[in-house]
């Protein structure tokens, strides 16, 4: 039996931590309603009390998001924090695309702040960071902001965009967020018989997603509304209750405040006034928990009706001023606004309050123009035509104009066929004499290219023949000190030989690729010193490619640097590694070069007779860069050059 007990105990801490398991040192995630949904509310905190030992940067910054952005369902305050701090880790780790994400999640949070400005402006910000799969998120929320302000045409406009690049790629997520969108955007023009078909076709696509997430559990709440509008209130109440279900699984205490506020005016239609100022209260609750103002004044708007409705006018009153003092001059969305003020009208009517009455439907009136104007309708009925939306013209009517256009339509072709038979004729003119002067070009290129190419290569033997000879000199010279000299004037050549031998060697004859450059003069280099048993080679870097004019400048100081820590870094046969790194960004390159021998110190004379150092002081100044010195570990050199050629 305690064996038994035991067994359920581990099971339930598996389940716990299902979308974080640490096993071997390594951290395993599952991205939470993406690739599961399988845990309780306490699924965020479990999430933040694993972000300590996750060091992999990529699978950090997915659950600094995953963290950041659900937050928002909770405290706004923290999930800002949170999704500011992976903004500043995608930044600090140069992933463009990590910090389009981050800024996504960002605008929504601001959003939800009722920042509509600033969200806007971060949300338009991403966009240009982002593949365009991934925006349906931003153009969701982008559509908000707009909703938000009133203008529910661009808003519409927007969630068809969205329900398009859905269809494009194919993803049932996207579709049925583009969806749910539509059908709220349906129940605040009146519209709930279509609100209603785009909110069933919405859940269709996330039950056959099967994941119960955020949206989803907004859906059920979007179509429970459209329910209630047309007056199907016992139909709408499952989907209210299911909403509420998952609301609480998760810990959604924004959804959990949008519903409850829709249950208020559901038991208010039924006129079941207990159930109706219980919700109101639960919406409330769960609006000051989240400190989202615009779900705290929706909130009271709704208990402020419930207290119209049961002829407590003064009651409905104060709740909504207490609404309208929330708001404040600022709040975005002017729907809602005018909802009070119309509600706060018929409450002052109520009680008696004639001139009061008047002030608030006036304000009611101003607020509802601005929303459902003429060219908001307007801009609406286009897109819900373009979409397949709008009712069907007569068929009749429609047929006979088939005909009529059809005779019109059968002259036209004849026409274009005859045209059409006559420009093929002229373009396979044209196509056939192109295509002779397109041979001859090509033929000519080859023979430029070949040309071109033998020319490197006559180039590279020329500098291998000086090699050798300078190889033969320095082999006849007793001195030390000048074989070190012809040794070194022999790599100088010899590095030159391998721009000339890559040129022809490659397919493109303008630039050179430095990476598989930098390690074949390296090797060459330790090799010629007899040092490949001791000293290692670290190329870090992309493959970069360069045109001659700068790769041969360079090529040469890399030469003189690897010479240098070979002759003085590592005395006494001393092992150790010499590490070349070069860089590309927009105007600049920056090379790198370090070794981690002895280094030098303050007072150290310096040795040989300096020409290296002149050298690479000549060829920086060429360049139009300048250098850093460090040797606080070893030698470390570094360059800055303005990425444009050389004179």
């Amino acid at each position: 039996m305690k064996g038994f007990f035991i067994l359920v105990l581990v099971l339930f801490q598996i389940q716990l931590v299902a979308q974080v398991i640490s096993k071997n040192g390594k951290v395993n995630y599952s991205k939470v309603f993406v690739e599961t949904d399988d845990f309780g509310a306490d699924y965020l905190e479990i999430i933040e009390q694993s972000l300590p030992s996750v060091e992999e940067t990529e699978l950090r910054l997915q659950i600094l998001w995953d963290l950041g952005y659900y937050s928002h369902t909770r405290n706004l305050r923290k999930s800002l924090i949170l999704i500011n701090q992976g903004l500043e880790e995608a930044q600090k780790a140069e992933s463009k695309i990590w910090e389009g994400r981050m800024q996504v999640a960002q605008g929504a949070i601001l959003l939800r702040m009722e920042k509509l400005d600033q969200a806007e402006l971060v949300l338009t910000s991403a966009l240009e960071k982002l593949p365009e799969p991934e925006t349906w998120l931003l153009m969701t929320n982008l559509g908000y902001v707009h909703e938000r302000r009133g203008d529910l045409g661009k808003a519409f406009e927007i969630a068809s965009q969205t329900l398009q690049l859905g269809e494009k790629y194919g993803d049932t997520k996207v579709m049925a967020m583009a969806y749910s969108d539509i059908s709220n955007l349906f129940w605040k023009q009146g519209k709930s018989v279509e609100g209603l078909e785009y909110g069933l076709k919405s859940l269709a696509l996330f039950e056959k997603r099967g994941i119960k997430d955020l949206d989803f559990d907004f859906t059920l709440h979007v179509t429970g509304n459209n329910l209630v509008a047309l007056g199907r209130y016992q139909e709408a109440l499952p989907f209210f209750q299911r909403s509420t279900q998952i609301g609480k699984q998760y810990g959604f205490y924004n959804n959990l405040s949008d519903t409850y506020i829709a249950l208020t005016d559901l038991y208010l239609a039924m006129e079941d006034f207990s159930n109706a100022e219980t919700s109101g209260k639960e919406a409330l609750k769960y609006a000051e928990l989240l400190q989202n103002e615009f779900m705290v004044v929706r909130s009271l708007l709704s208990l402020g009706k419930v207290k119209k409705q049961q002829g407590f006018y003064q009651d409905a009153i104060t709740y909504l001023h207490r609404s309208i003092q929330r708001a404040t001059e600022d709040f975005g969305d002017r729907y809602f606004l005018s909802l009070i003020y119309r509600e706060l009208a018929e409450a002052y009517e109520g009680a008696g309050e004639i001139s009061n009455s008047y002030q608030a439907f006036k304000r009611y009136h101003e607020l509802n123009q601005s929303v459902f104007n003429a060219e908001a309708d307007q801009r609406i009925a286009h897109l819900q035509t373009e979409m397949g939306v709008a009712q069907k013209e007569n068929t009749i009517s429609l047929q006979e104009e088939a005909l009529k256009r059809q005779n019109i339509i059968q002259v036209f072709t004849l026409l274009l066929t005859a045209l059409m038979v006559f420009f093929l004729f002229f373009l396979y003119r044209i196509f056939s004499k192109k295509k002779k002067y397109s041979q001859l070009l090509e033929k000519q290129n080859q023979e430029k290219e070949f040309l071109l190419k033998e020319i490197h290569h006559r180039v590279k033997n020329n500098l291998e023949t000086i090699s050798s000879l300078l190889a033969l000199q320095t082999a006849q010279i007793e001195n030390e000190e000048l074989q070190d000299i012809m040794i070194e004037s022999q790599n100088r050549v010899q590095s030159m030989g391998m721009i000339h031998q890559n040129l022809y060697q490659g397919e493109n004859l303008a630039a050179i690729e430095m990476k598989n450059y930098f390690i074949n003069l390296g090797s060459y280099i330790i090799d010629s010193f007899d040092a490949s048993s001791r000293i290692s080679l670290d190329v870090r870097m992309d493959t970069l490619e360069l045109d001659v004019d700068r790769a041969i400048p360079i090529g040469l100081i890399v030469n003189e640097l690897i010479t240098n820590s070979l002759k003085y870094a590592f005395p006494d046969n001393r092992e150790g590694e010499i590490t070349i790194s070069l860089k590309e960004d927009q105007d600049h390159l920056y090379l790198k070069v370090t070794d981690d021998g002895k280094g030098i110190s303050k007072n150290e004379s310096v040795q040989g007779t300096g020409f290296g150092t002149q050298l690479v002081g000549l060829l920086t100044k060429q360049l139009d860069g300048k250098m850093t010195l460090s040797t606080q570990h070893g030698t470390e050199v570094y360059f800055e050059f303005k990425n444009r050629k050389a004179a």
